[in-house]
């Protein structure tokens, strides 16, 4: 190849690429304009800085022939940095508008504050500032002391760091301040044994102290009397007066029944006669009835009747406890509940439901808990899965525990006293 054609190719080359960068370069422009609220901050193309913004706006050229850019960023210290992708790229002499609004960078933080139980008072740094749940807004980060007062509560503090932009949670659990009263316990006549929460505690007139500030059930136990029982509610500093009148049992020729109804307010009916209604106090007693067997029904508008036949004693209490069932609702079960000895006290889910033998219907389906308890016996308690249409049991094998002991010379002779430890014992088993 001659010296003259190499040259040549060279030049065509070389004008070839001068005309590639040329169009590259000076080319067709396009303009954008980015619109910002905070004068002097940065603008970046695809993190190529294009300059500031100065009288809110700023005028960034671009090639219609060059590769698009595709997203902006604009950025000032105390504010939080705009990210965007760019709208597309303006045709020759066109402009495209860019709106970019900064935010101020958070300089607060906050608080939230609960407690258990709720409705603590709550104080930071000493000043009052409502009631939990509570948030704390506007504070500056730094350090505070959170309190938190409750009356009948032992009142609780934390420290607190609070960071910029950021909340802080603090939880006071609330411990109870134990408070005690005192209870005068008397009876007419005198001398019965007296048991709270079904702890034994001595003999009538008796005064408790140091009892905590709470719901206390009393029981009082007297030979040839029904067993009476009451609740006492017991205030912190304050005595409470307990007066039973015993009730004593009366001839052999009648006998008692006590009916209890879930829910209450049910009619009673004895032998087809209305007696009266249930309450939620306790159950309700129909007295002087004749030694034999009866019908009982408890009867509510909205549910099925309940009856049943009942066996009544002389001088005894027969029990019933009447589970009603809505007329539309029929997913329920049975529990049957035996004791040796018999005669205990049936509870089903903390709810007294009667004395054993003694088979409890309308149960919901599921689990529940039977305790069965007798005066003079250790408690006993299982769980009881209960089937829908079904009988569940439980058969309790009470174990005795110490009696009580009376003063000596309380009876003048041994007899009488024995006596009277057998009769205690079988008023046990009549409730009142």
């Amino acid at each position: 190849m001659s010296r003259t054609l190499v040259v040549g190719i060279t030049l065509l080359l070389l004008c070839i690429g001068i005309s590639a960068v040329s169009a590259e370069i000076g080319g067709d422009q396009g303009w954008y304009r980015i619109h910002c609220n905070v004068d002097g901050a940065s603008v970046y193309f695809d993190g190529e800085y294009k300059g500031t913004i100065s009288g809110g706006e700023l005028y960034v050229a671009v090639y219609t022939t060059g590769t698009p850019y595709s997203t902006i960023r604009v950025e000032r210290s105390d504010y939080r940095t705009y990210t965007a992708s760019l709208p597309k790229a303006p045709i020759m002499g066109d402009t495209a508008e860019v709106y970019a609004t900064l935010q101020p960078a958070e300089t607060y933080g906050s608080i939230y504050v609960s407690s258990s139980p709720s409705g603590a008072a709550i104080y930071l740094n000493g000043n009052y500032r409502g009631v939990a749940p509570l948030t704390i807004r506007d504070l500056t980060p730094g350090t505070y002391n959170v309190e938190a007062d409750l009356s009948g509560y032992q009142s609780d503090w934390s420290r607190v760091t609070v960071q910029s932009g950021k909340q802080s949670n603090v939880q006071f659990t609330l411990t109870p301040i134990q408070q005690y009263g005192s209870v005068s316990i008397t009876s007419s006549p005198s001398g019965a044994y007296v048991y709270m929460d079904g702890v034994y505690k001595g003999r009538t007139p008796l005064t408790l102290n140091n009892v905590a500030a709470n719901n206390h059930n009393v029981e009082l136990d007297l030979s040839g009397y029904y067993d009476w029982r009451t609740t006492v509610s017991v205030a912190s500093g304050v005595t409470r007066y307990v007066d039973a009148r015993m009730v004593a049992i009366p001839s052999e020729t009648t006998g008692r029944i006590d009916v209890a109804s879930s829910p209450t307010g049910a009619d009673v009916y004895l032998d087809g006669v209305h007696q009266g209604k249930t309450t939620s106090t306790g159950p309700f007693t129909i007295s002087n009835v004749r030694v034999g067997t009866h019908t009982v029904r408890v009867a509510m508008s909205g549910y099925h009747d309940y009856t049943t036949s009942v066996d009544v004693g002389g001088a005894t209490t027969s029990y019933i406890s009447a589970a009603l069932q809505p007329a539309s609702m029929g997913a329920t079960g049975s529990i049957a509940v035996a004791s040796s000895p018999s005669g205990a006290e049936i509870y089903i889910d903390n709810a007294y439901r009667g004395i054993t033998p003694l088979t409890v219907d309308g149960i919901s389906a599921g689990t529940h808990t039977v305790m069965v308890a007798l005066n003079g016996y250790n408690d006993w308690s299982t769980s009881v899965q209960v089937g829908a249409g079904s009988i569940a049991s439980a058969s309790a094998s009470l174990s005795p525990v110490s009696a009580p002991t009376a003063k000596a010379g309380v009876a003048p002779f041994a007899a009488i006293g024995a006596l009277a430890a057998l009769g205690l014992l079988g008023a046990r088993r009549k409730q009142n």
